[in-house]
Order: structure tokens, then sequence, then C-alpha cells
């Protein structure tokens, strides 16, 4: 069937080679080696005046627009008037379903208002805008579905789609003289000029966009691919194994029962005792201060460390102890008034002392050990050290 297949295409492209051309002429084409040539060529030619030219590179050649004087190509307005034509439509769209055809009161807010609409109004802008550039480009601009260009199948095309850069001057041009362009061509250091002629076909068929052949070709390829599409969405990725495991998945969603389970609770509570990786828990937690030994801070008393307890002690621990830690807060006695920091008790206190405060609570002090980290809890033992230092200063801290 594939050789089958094959085989038609290289018998039609060899009726299509075959096929005889008329003494019409259609253009003058040249060939170049470099980018260089084919710049200062498409310059020269539009220089002295010609119009009907185009260009043929196997690559983008930067510029080569501005080269041939092309100075306000058309796409940019096409698309422009189909992004504006999209704005109105989709704007009038949006209109005409809230406010003419099918208004409904939804919290008092107008049928219609313009800040809600602009999301939509940008989507149909866009689509509008892409919709115009597609069909401005090959319809309107490049002249297709036109399929049977006279330049189709000559050495031409196959030299300039592969390693040659190529220049067509159209025998539609007002100044058009096959003398004249091959001597043009030569004096540009040119190579391989040929007349191109009509095909047969070209003379009889404009364009192929309203042959029956053609119409019959879309309606079968769009037919195709709605058939592919369908069977592939609706059969193979829901209905064939394994294609339907995003739909039926081994899992317990949250709330759900679970047939797994004794109790059919598809939630379930860590094991008493659980211990994270890499974690280890708080060795005097639910003890006593004065159970806590050997704690001490494993962080340096630097600069960076006293600026992040600071910051800390501010956000946690100053609306009772004040910023200072004289216990005069910002809770107006709503709450019984902590102690100073700066007693006897506190002061001899150990850093281990503190952190256990921290982390277990202390009296109406609750436990910040699920709001503050552990290295910033002893950034904040280093900071309330530093406070108390500051309140009973010696006279080697002043500075000198």
């Amino acid at each position: 069937m594939i050789n089958k297949i094959l085989n038609f295409f290289k018998e039609y492209n060899a009726r299509k080679d075959e096929e005889p051309r008329s003494g019409k002429l259609y253009a003058i084409s040249a060939l170049f080696n470099t980018p260089n040539e084919i710049m200062n060529a498409a310059t020269e030619v539009a220089d002295k005046g010609y119009r009907r030219f185009d260009t043929f590179t196997p690559y983008p050649v930067h510029r080569l627009d501005q080269a041939m004087g092309i100075t306000k190509p058309l796409v940019g307005p096409i698309a422009f008037a189909g992004g504006m034509l999209g704005c109105f439509l989709t704007l009038l769209m949006i209109w005409w379903m809230s406010d003419a055809d099918y208004p409904n009161i939804i919290g008092g807010k107008p049928f219609f208002s313009l800040p809600p609409a602009i999301p939509i109004t940008f989507e149909g802008t866009v689509l509008l805008t892409g919709i115009a550039t597609v069909i401005g480009m090959l319809v309107l601009l490049n002249k297709l579905p036109k399929i049977n260009n006279p330049l189709n199948d000559t050495e031409f095309m196959k030299h300039v789609s592969s390693d040659k850069f190529g220049i067509v001057i159209g025998a539609n041009d007002k100044q058009f003289s096959e003398s004249e362009i091959r001597s043009l061509f030569e004096s540009m250091g040119a190579h391989d000029i040929q007349n191109i002629y009509y095909r047969e076909s070209n003379l009889t068929n404009k364009t192929p966009i309203f042959d029956s052949k053609f119409i019959a070709t879309l309606i079968a390829v769009a037919g195709l691919t709605a058939l592919i599409s369908y069977f592939t969405l609706n059969v193979v990725l829901y209905d064939v194994v394994p294609f339907d495991w995003m739909r039926h998945q081994e899992k317990i969603n949250s709330q759900s029962p679970s047939d797994f389970f004794q109790n059919k609770s598809g939630m379930r509570m860590p094991v008493e005792g659980t211990v994270a990786r890499g974690f280890m828990p708080y060795e005097y937690k639910g003890m006593p201060d004065s159970s806590v030994k050997q704690l001490a801070n494993p962080l340096p008393a630097d600069s960076k460390i006293l600026e992040r307890g600071q910051d800390r002690y501010n956000v946690f621990c100053s609306p009772c102890h004040g910023y200072f830690g004289d216990g005069d807060g910002r809770l107006n006695e709503q709450f019984p008034k902590p102690p100073s920091l700066h007693n006897n008790k506190v002061i001899n206190w150990t850093d281990g002392n503190l952190y256990h405060v921290l982390t277990n609570g202390q009296n109406v002090m609750p436990s910040y050990e699920s709001q503050i980290s552990r290295d910033d809890r002893w950034a904040i033992v280093h900071y309330i050290r530093a406070l108390q230092r500051a309140k009973n200063a010696k006279e080697q801290d002043l500075p000198k």
C-alpha cells in the first residue's frame, strides 16, 4: 500500500515536470553565488525603477527587504486592521449578550461594563490579528493556494532553495525589456540567466482555490482530521489501557473513605513517636527549666546573628516584654505583666535556660517551638544577652 502511494506521487511529479510550457514569457531569472551579490543586485534593480521583481534565498538574508525598496510592508496594516476588527466585534458580542439579548441583575452591577470585558476583548483582538495576518500573508500577498506558479519545478527554484541566491523580474513590469534586463544581469555578474515561460495550465486556471478537486481535498482532509481527533480523544486516551490511568488512580483523596484500613478512614494519623528524617526532638520537652543541663548556644554572637535575633525578638517577644526587655509591652495590661529580663534570676540563667523557656513555654507564656525556628530561638537568646549587657554596661563595654 505504501509503495503504491509513493509510486502515485512519483508518477504525478513526473507528469507535472513533463507538462508543456507555452511561448508566453513569465519572467527572467538570474542566479548569484553570495548574499552580498544578491543584496547589491536587489538594490540596483530597485534603483533602476523595476517594481515587479522578487528575490529568492536558501535562508533569510537580513535587510534584503530594504534593499528591494520594501519600506512599508503590508503585513503590519493587515494585522492592525484585523486586530481593530476583533476588538470591535468582541466588545459588540459582549454588549449584545450581557445587555441587549440576555441582561441579568448581578449584585446591582451594570449589564455591560468595560473593565470586566477587557480580558475577553484582548483574546478576541489577538485571535482576529492572527487570522488576518495568516490570511493576508497566504492569500493577499503570497497569492496562495496558487500552487502552479511558473517558477515551480525549474532549475532556478532548485538552486535558490539549496545553494544559490536568485532574482526574478516579471514580464508584467512596466519597464520590462528582455534585452535590457539580460544586459543588467550580466553587468552585475549573474550567471545562468534564463527565461521562465508560463505552463499551459497557467493560462487556463488562474488559481485552483475554487477548483472542485481542491475543495473536495479540503473537505476530505477536514473530515479525516475530525475523525482521527475524535477517535484519539474519546477512544484511545480514555478506553484503552493504560491510557485511563489519569482517570482511575490508586490513591486516596482527602476526607474520603478507604476500604484498605479497618476503620474505613482514608486520612491517617502518624504513628505515635514518629520523628521526621534528619530531625532531633527537643530532649527537655515538658520538663522544668531547672532540669536543663549542658545545653549551649551553637551560634556565634556576631553582628548578623544579633540582627536576626533582634528582628525575631521584636516580632514575637516585644509585645509582652517590651523592646528593651523591661516587661513594659504593648498589651496595656490585658494579660499578666511578664517579669523583666534584667532581674537577677534571668541574668544568672544559662543560654540553655532561656532557650528552654522559648521552646517549652513557662506559666502564661506559650511555647514558640512551632512559630520560631531553632536557629532563630538561639539568635533571640544572643539578643537578650545583648540587651542585658547594654542595661548593665560596664566601663569596658563603652566605646573609647
